[in-house]
């Protein structure tokens, strides 16, 4: 039962994740024009499509993507193990959902990158195959600023970027579980008391004794 409450939780997570990126691909137009304003010009929902990591970065290979599909399978596993680990090691709970949160934002990403490309046929044109090329959709846009960037800034430089990036319920999960643990990590991974050996438990007896003749 310990175990199900934790992995509900990560189930929740990529329940609540896929029933908005559904609502989004059937309700809304793509990119600019089918753009909403939720809270003035500061916050909008912004359908998008995300084709490699985060920010839009890429693998630059024919299979890149692919690899990063298998990467991020992999990691699924590692991290649903760890949280089974963690759960039995009875550590701090606050920590192990904050691993539940991961997981099913992780889940949730990887879920579009495998299967969007076949059942939404959102995959790159020059995709070698749909399945493991699918593109994950974003919608949550907090519109600082956008706009074309220099040629000479690495990576994003002579592209139109968005300063904050465009974000969906699984990158919220995980950004949000991860900046959990860096806040609170002292409280997480506080130390536990050593045990007393049986020499220090007779010296410690023995200063109370001493202390209490001396009263």
């Amino acid at each position: 039962m310990k175990y199900l409450k934790y992995f509900g939780i990560a189930l929740a997570v990529i329940i609540l994740d896929q029933i908005v990126k559904m609502l989004v691909h059937y309700n809304m137009d793509f990119g600019t024009p089918g753009q909403i304003k939720v809270f003035g010009e500061w916050f909008k929902l912004h359908y998008t499509t995300n084709p490699g990591m985060a920010f839009g970065m890429q693998i630059g290979s024919e299979y890149g993507k692919m690899i990063l599909t298998t990467f991020r399978l992999i990691a699924m596993f590692g991290i649903g193990y760890y949280l089974y680990f963690i759960v039995k090691r009875k550590m701090h709970v606050g920590y192990i959902i904050c691993i539940s949160m991961i997981l099913g934002g992780a889940i949730g990403n990887l879920i579009d990158s495998i299967f969007y490309g076949v059942y939404l046929n959102n995959a790159p044109y020059n995709a070698p195959t749909p399945w493991f090329h699918g593109q994950v959709i974003d919608m949550f846009y907090i519109d600082i600023w956008e706009g074309y960037l220099p040629d000479w800034i690495p990576v994003w430089g002579g592209s139109y970027t968005a300063l904050w990036p465009i974000f969906n319920i699984a990158d919220a999960s995980i950004f949000v579980g991860v900046s959990i643990i860096l806040i609170f990590q002292g409280r997480f991974f506080k130390e536990e008391p050593k045990p007393a050996q049986p020499g220090e438990v007779d010296e410690i007896q023995k200063q109370f004794i001493e202390g209490e003749e001396n009263r």
